[in-house]
């Protein structure tokens, strides 16, 4: 089958044409453009020593007492790999693209130096950092909020679901970090009375970059990109590295440094990754009796991670039928109510997160020791993610993948991707089936109640609105392009 054809233009500021690609140009191309030479690459260093000796404390990297005293007070005694290459050279006014595990720091890489200068000149909007998640925009804000507290930090959360004429008079209140998702800040910079607001701005962030750089995001980042200026500073951090990212030309007009942690994806050597290999139509009945021996497993809390909302619905529903203690978090639900849901499991009123893969991304919660993949993902990028929801800062975790007949393949494809195999979850069979009845009976109870509350209309309108938009961003065809070569791909 022929290969996928690279649509990203040769104007938007982070890519260059790839010398095996060749990318769609549009009917009037701008000769300049195609013509230019291409910049240098970014300078690369690549370290996979994970415990650097090169900076043993944090003053050993250029920052002042002020930051010295926060990181000591929040308890952050040594600074970690990604962070003792990055900052020296964010502060020395470089572009930065910071490969690290998940859970290696890498918020704060970014966050010390920016505030840092941000003490020195405190005025406007300094720094822009986009996200993808509505979710990880709210954490990254309380992580500055935390970093910056001896500042009396303004910061401004701007995400879609949540009222724009708020977020547009917070914005013209010109607070110091604003923190967005690609979506509304493009619809915010629309408008005249915003665009100014970000005339000074300094730092401009991707964080999980390899997300934002996906196709999907291109138009959203190209105004983004038209707003800043020139002179900002771009720092990109993603715990792994795509084909995007590899593509990356220097992003502005500073120097660029690049620094790689390891090549490919990886996971954490703390975390012990095993599946439990069962038929399609018992993963509940083995779901609920894993859950019902955390306590006995030492876990303090839980995510599971399903493939689709409406898998996230019914086992929503099947768990309430059984009087099981969690919250639910997927797109289908206001953003009030997924913030609602988040902060009950980050404050440790209910043990279990039942979750799309719209909490697969940056989410830090310490007490978090079991991810569970009610369905395999077809990236092993969205695994590494989710299973980097735990484990995390040296701590130990496990992962249970829950695998059919059907996504062996899928499972095999993960584990040459990320250099390990899964071994097998221990699980008495009589055990777990003692209670089938019981969850059969949840089950279609569960069905029930899912037709009743008309979450099939819901589905069908959300679809519709999907598909209109991705029309409209001529995504379409080629997503169905896709969609084909992955079907090819896929035996049974």
């Amino acid at each position: 089958m022929a290969e996928e054809e690279n649509t990203v233009s040769v104007g938007f500021p982070l890519f260059k044409p790839s010398a095996t690609k060749s990318p769609k140009l549009s009917k009037n191309p701008n000769p300049a453009a195609t013509a230019a030479p291409s910049a240098p690459d970014l300078q690369i260093e690549k370290s996979t020593n994970p415990n650097p000796d090169s900076a043993a404390t944090f003053a050993d990297l250029g920052l002042v007492d002020w930051v010295l005293r926060t990181c000591d007070e929040l308890g952050m005694k040594k600074p970690t790999a990604v962070q003792s290459h990055c900052i020296p050279e964010i502060l020395a006014g470089r572009d930065v693209l910071g490969i690290a595990q998940t859970g290696s720091g890498k918020t704060a890489a970014f966050a010390l130096p920016i505030l840092q200068r941000l003490s020195e000149n405190p005025f406007g909007v300094f720094a822009l950092v986009v996200t993808p998640t509505r979710e990880l925009a709210y954490q990254l804000a309380e992580q500055f909020r935390a970093l910056g507290a001896s500042l009396h930090l303004r910061c401004s959360v701007v995400v879609g679901g949540m009222d724009s004429l708020t977020q547009t008079q917070s914005l013209t209140a010109r607070p110091h970090v604003v923190i967005a998702t690609p979506g509304r800040i493009k619809v915010m910079l629309g408008q005249k009375d915003i665009r100014p607001v970000f005339s000074n701005t300094k730092f401009l962030v991707l964080d999980e970059a390899d997300r934002l750089l996906d196709v999907g995001f291109e138009e959203e980042l190209r105004a983004v990109f038209e707003c800043l200026p020139k002179s900002r500073q771009t720092l990109l951090f993603s715990a792994t590295m795509t084909s995007e990212l590899r593509a990356l030309n220097r992003p502005s007009a500073n120097k660029a440094y690049k620094y790689e942690a390891y090549e490919g994806f990886r996971t954490v050597d703390t975390l012990k990754q095993q599946y439990v290999y069962k038929p399609k139509s018992v993963k509940d009945v083995y779901l609920v009796h894993i859950l019902s021996k955390l306590e006995d497993m030492g876990v303090r809390s839980a995510i599971i991670f399903v493939a689709k909302c409406r898998t996230c619905h019914l086992l929503s529903l099947l768990l309430e039928e059984l009087d099981q203690r969690f919250s639910a978090l997927y797109s289908f639900k206001s953003q009030s109510l997924r913030l609602a849901a988040l902060h009950r499991f980050k404050s440790g009123q209910v043990p279990v997160l039942l979750a799309t893969d719209v909490a697969n991304r940056g989410l830090d919660i310490p007490t978090v020791d079991l991810v569970i993949n009610y369905d395999i993902p077809r990236d092993p990028t969205d695994y590494v993610h989710r299973v980097g929801r735990t484990a995390r800062a040296g701590r130990g975790g496990l992962a249970i993948s829950f695998i059919t007949q059907k996504e062996v393949n899928l499972v095999k494809k993960i584990e040459e991707v990320v250099g390990k195999q899964m071994e097998e979850f221990e699980c008495k069979e009589n055990d777990a089936l003692a209670d089938i009845t019981k969850v059969f009976k949840a089950r279609r109870v569960a069905k029930m109640k899912m037709l009743d509350d008309g979450f099939e209309e819901k589905e069908q309108e959300r679809k519709k609105q999907k598909l209109k938009m991705l029309e409209e961003k001529g995504l379409l065809k080629k997503r169905s392009k896709k969609r084909k070569r992955e079907k090819s791909d896929k035996t049974y």
